[in-house]
């Protein structure tokens, strides 16, 4: 997969769905994943789409890095975006045993540089602008989440898709929380 490709969280939405190996793997769960008897001929799609979502997590890291390195963040603040980077770094080396797993070559992260371009570091200016950066990628990657969810027949496939995607929501609600944000006032506000 090309590295000049600068993918977005919707890709994951827009049709494109994990096999349920490559879920079950991602998830840390290789017990779920299915076997490589079952596996479909789709493996090089799956590749790809994993590749996708390790360039997001990358991109993820790369965004808390900058925001720590900022010098706006509180230290309340900076303790929990050094838990969520941690948990992106676990999704990271999930995704590049993932990948290898299957026969592909991870995606490598990209320069410093890139991602604060494409992130629009230069506009990061208080701790507000940090936080609101990281909820919009945390809200896009529990819509990502919810989005794999109905194209596993295999219910325990569905359900760890789904705590994946409740891990990513609480990023979000406890990041809405940090910066005011009033709870949603509709229900299914998540995945659509």
């Amino acid at each position: 997969m090309s590295q000049s490709i600068n993918p977005s969280r919707r890709v994951l939405l827009g049709g494109a769905v994990l096999s349920a190996t490559s879920l079950g793997l991602l998830a840390g769960a290789p017990a779920l994943a299915v076997s490589e008897k079952k596996m479909t001929a789709n493996v090089g799609n799956d590749v790809e789409i994993l590749n996708i979502a390790l360039g997001l997590e990358h991109e993820a890291i790369a965004a808390y890095q900058i925001g720590a390195e900022s010098g706006l963040l509180a230290a309340a603040t900076m303790a929990v975006a050094i838990l969520f980077q941690t948990h992106h770094k676990e999704h990271r080396d999930a995704l590049v045993a993932t990948i290898g797993q299957l026969g592909g070559t991870p995606v490598g992260e990209r320069s410093r540089a890139h991602y604060e371009e494409v992130l629009d570091a230069r506009s990061i200016r208080n701790e507000a602008d940090v936080l609101a950066l990281a909820k919009r990628l945390e809200l896009g990657a529990a819509n990502a989440y919810l989005g794999v969810i109905p194209s596993f027949e295999d219910a325990e496939l569905a359900r760890v898709a789904a705590r994946l995607a409740a891990d990513e929501t609480m990023h979000w609600t406890a990041l809405a929380h940090a910066t005011g944000e009033a709870l949603p006032r509709d229900a299914l506000t998540f995945g659509s």
